[in-house]
Protein backbone atom coordinates (compact mmCIF):
# COMPACT_ATOMS: atom_id res chain seq x y z
CA UNK A 1 0.00 0.00 0.00
CA UNK A 2 0.98 3.56 -1.57
CA UNK A 3 1.30 6.43 1.05
CA UNK A 4 -1.78 8.09 1.13
CA UNK A 5 -1.78 11.58 -0.74
CA UNK A 6 -0.81 14.61 1.21
CA UNK A 7 -2.98 17.09 2.62
CA UNK A 8 -1.25 20.45 2.96
CA UNK A 9 -4.42 22.03 3.97
CA UNK A 10 -4.52 20.22 7.47
CA UNK A 11 -2.37 22.87 8.18
CA UNK A 12 -4.71 25.58 7.43
CA UNK A 13 -8.05 23.73 9.13
CA UNK A 14 -8.41 25.86 12.31
CA UNK A 15 -7.23 29.54 13.37
CA UNK A 16 -5.04 27.67 16.21
CA UNK A 17 -3.52 24.91 13.70
CA UNK A 18 -2.98 28.25 11.60
CA UNK A 19 -1.42 30.31 14.13
CA UNK A 20 1.12 27.51 15.30
CA UNK A 21 2.43 27.15 12.32
CA UNK A 22 2.63 30.70 10.88
CA UNK A 23 6.00 31.20 9.31
CA UNK A 24 5.73 35.46 9.64
CA UNK A 25 4.62 37.13 12.90
CA UNK A 26 4.18 40.56 13.63
CA UNK A 27 5.01 42.14 16.86
CA UNK A 28 4.52 45.68 18.34
CA UNK A 29 8.67 45.88 18.62
CA UNK A 30 8.90 45.54 14.74
CA UNK A 31 6.86 48.86 14.38
CA UNK A 32 8.21 52.49 14.27
CA UNK A 33 5.39 55.28 14.16
CA UNK A 34 6.07 58.38 12.06
CA UNK A 35 4.54 61.41 13.66
CA UNK A 36 4.36 65.04 12.24
CA UNK A 37 4.46 68.34 14.60
CA UNK A 38 3.35 71.34 13.39
CA UNK A 39 5.49 74.70 14.51
CA UNK A 40 2.76 76.77 16.51
CA UNK A 41 0.18 74.59 16.67
CA UNK A 42 -2.01 74.26 20.01
CA UNK A 43 -4.09 71.07 19.13
CA UNK A 44 -3.50 68.28 16.50
CA UNK A 45 -4.37 69.11 13.01
CA UNK A 46 -5.88 66.37 11.08
CA UNK A 47 -4.80 65.12 7.55
CA UNK A 48 -7.61 65.26 5.19
CA UNK A 49 -5.75 62.69 3.19
CA UNK A 50 -4.68 60.50 5.43
CA UNK A 51 -8.12 60.09 7.34
CA UNK A 52 -6.29 59.09 11.53
CA UNK A 53 -3.47 60.83 11.23
CA UNK A 54 -2.24 64.20 12.05
CA UNK A 55 -0.06 67.19 12.83
CA UNK A 56 1.17 67.01 16.12
CA UNK A 57 1.40 70.08 18.73
CA UNK A 58 4.07 69.65 21.30
CA UNK A 59 1.76 68.38 23.72
CA UNK A 60 0.02 66.22 21.79
CA UNK A 61 3.26 64.83 20.45
CA UNK A 62 4.11 63.80 23.88
CA UNK A 63 1.44 61.85 24.99
CA UNK A 64 1.99 59.89 21.34
CA UNK A 65 5.68 59.55 22.59
CA UNK A 66 4.23 57.83 26.15
CA UNK A 67 1.83 55.93 24.48
CA UNK A 68 4.64 54.58 21.99
CA UNK A 69 6.37 53.31 25.29
CA UNK A 70 3.36 51.73 26.62
CA UNK A 71 2.60 49.71 23.35
CA UNK A 72 5.53 48.79 23.19
CA UNK A 73 6.35 49.87 19.34
CA UNK A 74 10.10 49.77 18.17
CA UNK A 75 10.67 53.60 18.02
CA UNK A 76 9.20 56.73 16.91
CA UNK A 77 10.54 59.08 13.89
CA UNK A 78 9.68 62.55 13.75
CA UNK A 79 9.44 65.39 10.92
CA UNK A 80 8.79 68.94 11.42
CA UNK A 81 6.60 71.49 9.80
CA UNK A 82 8.06 74.66 10.30
CA UNK A 83 6.47 78.26 10.23
CA UNK A 84 8.82 79.70 8.05
CA UNK A 85 11.58 78.13 5.55
CA UNK A 86 14.21 79.71 3.18
CA UNK A 87 16.03 78.26 0.59
CA UNK A 88 18.78 77.02 2.81
CA UNK A 89 16.56 74.99 5.21
CA UNK A 90 17.68 77.23 7.96
CA UNK A 91 15.52 75.84 10.42
CA UNK A 92 16.71 72.40 10.17
CA UNK A 93 19.91 72.81 12.37
CA UNK A 94 18.08 75.87 14.38
CA UNK A 95 18.59 74.67 18.11
CA UNK A 96 14.77 76.58 18.51
CA UNK A 97 13.78 74.72 15.06
CA UNK A 98 10.52 72.63 15.55
CA UNK A 99 12.07 69.31 15.02
CA UNK A 100 14.93 70.27 17.32
CA UNK A 101 12.20 71.49 19.82
CA UNK A 102 10.46 68.26 19.41
CA UNK A 103 13.00 65.96 19.67
CA UNK A 104 13.98 67.24 23.36
CA UNK A 105 10.27 67.43 24.13
CA UNK A 106 10.20 63.68 23.86
CA UNK A 107 13.57 62.94 24.81
CA UNK A 108 11.86 64.06 28.19
CA UNK A 109 8.89 62.64 28.04
CA UNK A 110 10.15 59.09 27.10
CA UNK A 111 14.15 59.08 27.64
CA UNK A 112 15.49 55.66 26.38
CA UNK A 113 12.50 53.99 27.12
CA UNK A 114 12.14 54.03 23.12
CA UNK A 115 14.05 54.65 20.16
CA UNK A 116 13.61 58.49 19.25
CA UNK A 117 14.69 59.04 15.36
CA UNK A 118 14.71 62.09 13.45
CA UNK A 119 13.84 62.74 9.29
CA UNK A 120 17.26 64.46 8.47
CA UNK A 121 16.40 65.86 5.26
CA UNK A 122 16.05 69.34 4.06
CA UNK A 123 12.40 69.25 2.18
CA UNK A 124 10.84 70.16 5.12
CA UNK A 125 12.60 73.82 5.70
CA UNK A 126 13.43 75.23 2.37
CA UNK A 127 11.10 77.25 0.24
CA UNK A 128 11.72 75.71 -2.94
CA UNK A 129 10.57 72.27 -1.41
CA UNK A 130 14.07 70.05 -2.59
CA UNK A 131 15.80 67.69 -0.57
CA UNK A 132 19.13 70.21 -0.96
CA UNK A 133 20.37 73.68 -1.16
CA UNK A 134 19.97 74.27 -4.98
CA UNK A 135 23.02 75.68 -7.18
CA UNK A 136 22.73 78.52 -10.11
CA UNK A 137 21.39 76.74 -12.28
CA UNK A 138 18.40 74.96 -10.12
CA UNK A 139 19.80 71.62 -9.85
CA UNK A 140 20.40 70.42 -6.32
CA UNK A 141 24.20 70.82 -5.14
CA UNK A 142 25.49 67.63 -3.48
CA UNK A 143 28.02 69.11 -1.58
CA UNK A 144 26.63 71.77 -0.91
CA UNK A 145 24.01 69.65 0.77
CA UNK A 146 26.25 67.24 2.85
CA UNK A 147 27.67 70.18 4.74
CA UNK A 148 24.20 70.96 5.62
CA UNK A 149 22.98 67.39 6.77
CA UNK A 150 25.92 67.47 8.87
CA UNK A 151 24.92 70.07 10.64
CA UNK A 152 21.39 69.03 10.74
CA UNK A 153 22.96 65.75 12.34
CA UNK A 154 24.58 66.96 15.01
CA UNK A 155 21.74 69.49 15.46
CA UNK A 156 19.36 66.65 15.95
CA UNK A 157 22.16 64.28 17.94
CA UNK A 158 22.04 67.73 20.50
CA UNK A 159 18.70 67.57 20.53
CA UNK A 160 18.46 63.95 21.79
CA UNK A 161 18.17 61.81 18.64
CA UNK A 162 18.70 58.43 19.05
CA UNK A 163 18.46 57.44 15.41
CA UNK A 164 19.26 60.22 12.44
CA UNK A 165 17.42 59.06 9.20
CA UNK A 166 19.07 59.85 6.14
CA UNK A 167 15.99 60.31 3.78
CA UNK A 168 17.65 62.90 1.04
CA UNK A 169 19.66 60.43 -1.61
CA UNK A 170 22.78 62.21 -1.93
CA UNK A 171 25.55 60.74 -3.01
CA UNK A 172 28.28 60.13 0.07
CA UNK A 173 25.51 60.98 2.44
CA UNK A 174 26.02 58.46 4.97
CA UNK A 175 29.66 58.62 5.20
CA UNK A 176 29.68 62.27 5.26
CA UNK A 177 27.52 62.44 8.25
CA UNK A 178 29.24 59.48 10.02
CA UNK A 179 32.64 61.29 9.95
CA UNK A 180 30.82 64.44 11.65
CA UNK A 181 28.85 62.48 14.30
CA UNK A 182 32.07 61.16 15.16
CA UNK A 183 33.99 63.99 14.80
CA UNK A 184 31.78 65.68 17.41
CA UNK A 185 31.92 62.80 20.05
CA UNK A 186 28.77 61.26 18.71
CA UNK A 187 29.67 58.40 18.06
CA UNK A 188 26.68 56.75 20.15
CA UNK A 189 23.95 58.20 17.42
CA UNK A 190 22.80 55.54 14.78
CA UNK A 191 22.34 56.33 10.98
CA UNK A 192 19.49 55.01 9.54
CA UNK A 193 19.97 55.26 5.35
CA UNK A 194 17.17 55.50 3.33
CA UNK A 195 19.37 53.72 1.08
CA UNK A 196 16.80 52.95 -1.61
CA UNK A 197 14.16 55.87 -1.85
CA UNK A 198 12.20 55.84 -4.40
CA UNK A 199 10.82 58.75 -6.54
CA UNK A 200 7.51 57.84 -5.99
CA UNK A 201 4.06 58.36 -6.73
CA UNK A 202 2.70 56.87 -3.22
CA UNK A 203 4.05 59.50 -1.42
CA UNK A 204 1.77 62.23 -2.63
CA UNK A 205 -0.53 62.51 0.78
CA UNK A 206 2.72 63.25 2.40
CA UNK A 207 3.16 66.73 0.80
CA UNK A 208 0.20 67.76 2.30
CA UNK A 209 1.50 66.72 6.14
CA UNK A 210 4.63 68.42 5.54
CA UNK A 211 3.35 71.40 4.00
CA UNK A 212 5.52 71.06 1.06
CA UNK A 213 6.45 73.60 -1.49
CA UNK A 214 8.04 71.54 -3.95
CA UNK A 215 7.54 72.55 -7.51
CA UNK A 216 8.74 70.12 -10.35
CA UNK A 217 9.96 66.61 -8.91
CA UNK A 218 13.26 65.06 -7.37
CA UNK A 219 13.62 62.48 -10.75
CA UNK A 220 17.25 63.41 -10.56
CA UNK A 221 18.39 62.33 -7.26
CA UNK A 222 15.75 59.64 -5.97
CA UNK A 223 15.66 56.22 -6.86
CA UNK A 224 14.55 55.03 -10.24
CA UNK A 225 11.26 52.85 -9.98
CA UNK A 226 12.66 51.23 -13.53
CA UNK A 227 15.47 50.01 -11.36
CA UNK A 228 16.50 47.37 -8.81
CA UNK A 229 20.30 46.70 -9.00
CA UNK A 230 20.83 50.42 -8.82
CA UNK A 231 19.10 50.33 -6.05
CA UNK A 232 21.34 47.75 -4.30
CA UNK A 233 24.10 49.70 -5.31
CA UNK A 234 23.16 52.47 -3.72
CA UNK A 235 22.57 49.84 -0.31
CA UNK A 236 26.22 48.58 -0.86
CA UNK A 237 27.46 51.96 -0.59
CA UNK A 238 25.93 53.17 2.25
CA UNK A 239 27.08 49.77 4.39
CA UNK A 240 30.43 50.38 3.14
CA UNK A 241 30.15 54.54 4.66
CA UNK A 242 28.61 52.95 7.79
CA UNK A 243 24.98 52.94 7.77
CA UNK A 244 23.84 51.17 11.18
CA UNK A 245 20.27 50.42 9.22
CA UNK A 246 19.31 50.57 5.70
CA UNK A 247 15.79 51.38 4.42
CA UNK A 248 13.28 50.74 1.61
CA UNK A 249 10.78 53.39 1.05
CA UNK A 250 7.89 53.27 -0.59
CA UNK A 251 7.64 49.70 0.51
CA UNK A 252 4.55 47.42 -0.74
CA UNK A 253 5.40 48.72 -4.78
CA UNK A 254 9.14 47.38 -3.80
CA UNK A 255 8.93 44.05 -1.87
CA UNK A 256 11.12 42.89 -4.46
CA UNK A 257 13.53 45.34 -3.42
CA UNK A 258 13.35 44.56 0.34
CA UNK A 259 13.70 40.74 -0.02
CA UNK A 260 17.20 41.93 -2.28
CA UNK A 261 18.27 44.16 0.14
CA UNK A 262 17.47 41.41 3.20
CA UNK A 263 19.83 39.14 1.43
CA UNK A 264 22.67 41.19 1.12
CA UNK A 265 22.74 43.24 3.67
CA UNK A 266 24.62 42.66 7.55
CA UNK A 267 22.52 45.24 9.01
CA UNK A 268 18.51 45.60 10.19
CA UNK A 269 16.62 46.46 6.72
CA UNK A 270 13.54 48.55 7.25
CA UNK A 271 10.69 49.33 4.70
CA UNK A 272 8.55 52.77 4.91
CA UNK A 273 5.22 52.04 4.56
CA UNK A 274 4.24 55.45 3.01
CA UNK A 275 1.49 58.06 2.83
CA UNK A 276 0.50 56.57 -0.23
CA UNK A 277 -0.32 53.34 1.41
CA UNK A 278 -1.92 53.86 4.21
CA UNK A 279 -4.53 56.51 1.97
CA UNK A 280 -5.25 53.93 -0.48
CA UNK A 281 -6.29 51.06 2.23
CA UNK A 282 -8.33 53.89 3.86
CA UNK A 283 -10.04 55.36 0.50
CA UNK A 284 -11.06 51.39 -0.54
CA UNK A 285 -12.01 50.86 3.20
CA UNK A 286 -14.20 53.81 3.41
CA UNK A 287 -16.26 53.16 0.28
CA UNK A 288 -16.39 49.33 1.44
CA UNK A 289 -14.26 48.12 -1.18
CA UNK A 290 -12.22 46.31 1.44
CA UNK A 291 -11.77 44.56 5.11
CA UNK A 292 -9.85 47.91 6.26
CA UNK A 293 -8.32 45.23 9.31
CA UNK A 294 -7.18 42.55 7.26
CA UNK A 295 -5.80 44.40 4.55
CA UNK A 296 -4.19 46.61 6.96
CA UNK A 297 -1.89 43.49 9.07
CA UNK A 298 -1.84 41.57 5.11
CA UNK A 299 -0.07 44.57 4.03
CA UNK A 300 1.97 44.47 7.47
CA UNK A 301 2.85 40.72 7.00
CA UNK A 302 4.08 40.76 3.19
CA UNK A 303 6.39 43.83 4.22
CA UNK A 304 8.01 41.41 7.53
CA UNK A 305 7.71 38.16 4.93
CA UNK A 306 9.91 39.83 2.19
CA UNK A 307 12.36 40.33 4.91
CA UNK A 308 12.12 43.79 6.62
CA UNK A 309 13.09 43.87 9.94
CA UNK A 310 11.65 47.05 10.80
CA UNK A 311 8.43 48.45 9.43
CA UNK A 312 7.39 52.25 9.58
CA UNK A 313 4.13 52.38 9.82
CA UNK A 314 0.77 55.27 10.00
CA UNK A 315 -0.96 52.30 11.69
CA UNK A 316 2.28 51.14 14.24
CA UNK A 317 -0.22 52.23 17.55
CA UNK A 318 -3.82 50.66 16.40
CA UNK A 319 -1.89 47.55 14.88
CA UNK A 320 0.31 47.43 18.56
CA UNK A 321 -3.11 47.23 20.24
CA UNK A 322 -4.97 44.28 17.88
CA UNK A 323 -1.51 42.54 18.78
CA UNK A 324 -1.73 42.68 22.00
Amino acid sequence: MGYPAQRPRRLRSTPSVRRLVAETRLHPADLVLPVFVREGATEPVPLTSMPGVVQHSLESLRKTAREVVELGLGGIMLFGVPAARDAVGSGADDPDGILNVALRAVREEVGDDTVVMADLCLDEFTDHGHCGVLAVDGSVDNDATLARYASMALAQADAGAHVVGLSGMMDGQVGYVRAALDAAGRDDVLVLAYAAKYASAFFGPFREAVESTLTGDRMSYQQDPANATEALREVRLDLEEGADLVMVKPAMPYLDVVRAVAEVSDVPVAAYQVSGEYAMVEAAAAAGMIDRERAIMESLVGIKRAGAQIVLTYWAAEVARTLR
